[in-house]
């Protein structure tokens, strides 16, 4: 799917919506030392079972996570039904190993359900592809067991049956919790890691798969980690540098997928924290090149957020509650903005964010002449500009280095306090 068939159709709010929450919670939480725990340090089921004994939760509440996004300017928010150690959220017929079977004994699911769409929201699911719990999962390059006997341990191994299942768990989200909006999938690894084997698109059957998806819910956006075309690509822990585009050089639907600390799954001794600022310059950036950004909180093992999240989360909310317009229903813009900094489009209005702070002034190249108006976003103030054409001599209080067909504006020495600064530019029709 092109970036232009995605504004319209089933697909649209996607594009225009821009911001998502991303949730890693399950096990792992409990360990507190990233999603990968399991096979990191190599833990047997059983030793990685216990912590289903200690699985209370006493704390979930996502409705406050569905309170907290919505006030960050997301709109979607995407839950892991289910990571790479087999452990499921909701109340599965075809396995005992949830969380219902637990000490919290709850479809965490069909609650996140409920408080999402209650506070308006779009409902995500993540599922992946990988099970290191199940036993009929083969052991492969990142399997736990994967320095131990392949040969033996995969001997007994029933892959058509473990992808019976995948499947069976597919249709069960996607038939017991009303509209899903969103299916990101994860993930396909076809050449294997150090030297082992992987497992990609004919493993999981991923067209039978992505065919059963859309069966069962039309008008769902779904990622291409089953290892073939989706609606949209994810980009995972990086930016990318423009415009996405497929291997005939047409531009696809992107979103930048992006941790705060990056670890997916609560991770206790990891401070290495993204500040507000950068955060919301990652979300601007993406939008100015036609993508969207999914941020990701992992809940602590009680199933709150923890402080960091919450004061990332209030971070970002201060800005976007005075520039959700510079982002929401916004795309890239056909001019060229000044050095650090980003144009987005939205109708009729431009918007310049301000990387760094200029001094007095800043040059717009290639608007003199279709400019009407310019304010701050954050408290609509006026900002006066002039404007220098082919045939002008600087003057007045143009610069000597206004290029030419440049509208300058006039900045106050002061930076406003908010994390980014937005100037919103009026384009005449």
């Amino acid at each position: 799917m092109s970036s232009d068939d995605a504004t319209q159709g089933p697909h649209a709010w996607f594009s225009h919506d821009r911001f998502g929450m991303f949730v890693h919670w399950g096990l792992y939480s409990l360990a507190a030392r990233h999603e990968w725990v399991m096979t990191n340090e190599r833990m047997s089921i059983a030793d990685y079972e216990r912590y289903t004994e200690r699985f209370e939760a006493d704390l979930y509440d996502p409705a406050a996570w569905a309170r907290a996004a919505k006030a960050a300017g997301m709109t979607y928010v995407v839950l892991t039904t289910k990571h790479h150690d087999g452990f499921c959220l909701w109340d599965s017929d075809l396995t005992d190993y949830t969380s219902v079977n637990t000490p919290f004994g709850r479809d965490a699911v069909a609650e996140f359900v409920e408080a999402v769409r209650a506070e308006g929201l779009r409902v995500g699911f993540y599922h992946s592809l990988i099970d290191w719990h199940h036993p009929d999962f083969v052991v492969d390059g990142v399997h736990p067991r994967r320095g131990d006997d392949l040969e033996a341990l995969n001997a007994d191994r029933d892959w058509d049956r473990y992808r019976t299942y995948l499947h069976g768990q597919v249709r069960e989200l996607l038939t017991r919790y009303g509209q899903v909006d969103y299916l990101f999938y994860d993930f396909s690894y076809p050449h294997g890691r150090d030297g082992l084997p992987g497992k990609g698109p004919d493993d999981w059957d991923s067209q039978a798969l992505l065919a059963l998806t859309r069966e069962l819910q039309p008008g769902i956006i779904v990622n291409d980690r089953l290892g073939i075309p989706g609606d949209l690509t994810t980009p995972e822990q990086y930016q990318p540098t423009g415009p996405v585009t497929d291997e005939s050089g047409r531009e696809i639907l992107w979103e930048a997928c992006q941790t705060i600390n990056g670890s997916w799954g609560y991770d206790r001794d990891n401070h290495d924290h993204k500040s507000p600022e950068l955060l919301v310059r990652m979300l601007v950036d993406g939008v100015s090149k036609g993508g969207n950004l999914l941020l990701n909180v992992g809940p602590t093992g009680r199933g709150d957020l923890d402080p960091v999240a919450q004061r990332t989360l209030a971070g970002i909310a201060a800005w976007t509650s005075h520039h959700e317009r510079s982002f929401r229903g916004a795309g890239p813009a056909p001019f060229t903005p000044p050095a650090d900094a980003r144009y987005t489009l939205r109708g009729d209005r431009l918007y310049l964010h301000l990387f760094s702070w200029p001094m007095n002034h800043v040059h717009l190249s290639g608007l003199a002449g279709k400019v009407s108006y310019v304010q701050f976003l954050h408290d609509a103030s006026e900002v006066r500009f002039e404007e220098a054409t082919a045939n002008d001599e600087p003057h007045g209080s143009l610069t000597p280095d206004a290029p030419q067909d440049a509208v300058t504006l006039h900045l106050p020495a002061r930076r406003p306090e908010v994390v980014v600064p937005v100037i919103e530019i009026f384009l005449k029709e």
